[in-house]
């Protein structure tokens, strides 16, 4: 499926902006289950790109106020086109950091004793290719209907522990838990950034999944969106991955001055 994709952030200040520096995980690459035709990203100054540790694309910018000129509004545009191949099991290449790199507890989504308790009713660890598969998309839909996906109850400082405790959450959250459970039982689990595509689930836009690695010693993983309890497919397209959402949030930043801030997203996905 080609998919057009359109990501609008806009930022107003109460006050004049003095300084600010942004990093954006906001480029989809060419992979296994996707192909990028083309890809533009535009900000207030000169972008600069990296790729981060985990091989994501990455930019930053850095603005600073000139003399005499009042600034209150700046956007960040993100937009292209995506030809999506629903490609859900991958190998990833010698460059990447090894699986077990994706076992160390984060803030955001740490082991928990009550998750690996969890966790067992539905995976053996000892299984492994297609049978772990299923045991995972068993474990995906308890994980969605322990953690009810509920607009606006969560934060973005919102753990994996408290989100499962409270029952509640988004598709961030409820990546998040997936991760912690897997990582409770020793299975290496990543948190994935993108998009999906919906008609009648715009708020599902901005989404979040999993990456489960199947095969330590092969590097073998497969993605899963734990919202809908099943393997991505051509609905979803790839921004970046971490260890959790810090470490590929959409865009990051700081600044002096501004006051106080506020921050519309659009986005728009539609089949070619």
């Amino acid at each position: 499926m080609k998919l057009n994709v359109k990501h609008t952030t806009d930022y107003r200040y109460s006050e004049a902006l003095r300084y600010a520096i942004q990093t954006m995980w906001l480029t989809p690459q060419t992979g296994p289950s996707q192909t990028v035709h083309f890809w533009s990203l535009g900000a207030p100054e000169k972008l600069f790109p990296q790729n981060d540790a985990y091989g994501n694309s990455m930019h930053s910018y850095t603005f600073v106020a000139q003399p005499g000129i009042d600034v209150r509004w700046s956007v960040v545009n993100a937009a292209g086109q995506v030809d999506t191949l629903g490609v859900p099991e991958f190998v990833d290449g010698p460059d990447m950091p090894h699986p077990s790199f994706f076992l160390r507890p984060t803030t955001l989504a740490a082991p928990a004793p009550g998750l690996a308790d969890f966790g067992r009713r539905f995976v053996e660890t000892a299984q492994t290719g297609s049978g772990r598969v299923g045991q995972l998309l068993a474990l995906s839909q308890a994980v969605a209907e322990a953690v009810h996906y509920r607009k606006n109850s969560t934060s973005v400082s919102t753990t994996a522990l408290q989100a499962f405790e409270a029952g509640a959450g988004v598709c961030q959250d409820q990546a998040h838990v997936m991760v912690a459970v897997c990582r409770s039982l020793g299975i290496p689990a990543r948190y994935v950034s993108g998009y999906f595509y919906a008609a009648n689930e715009p708020d599902l836009a901005s989404h979040a999944w999993v990456d489960v690695c199947l095969d330590v010693a092969n590097r073998r993983w497969v993605s899963i969106d734990i919202t809908h309890s099943c393997l991505i497919d051509q609905r979803h397209v790839r921004l970046a991955m971490g260890t959790d959402y810090d470490a590929c949030p959409p865009i990051k930043g700081v600044r002096q001055g501004g006051g106080e801030e506020s921050m519309t997203v659009s986005i728009s996905i539609a089949p070619v």
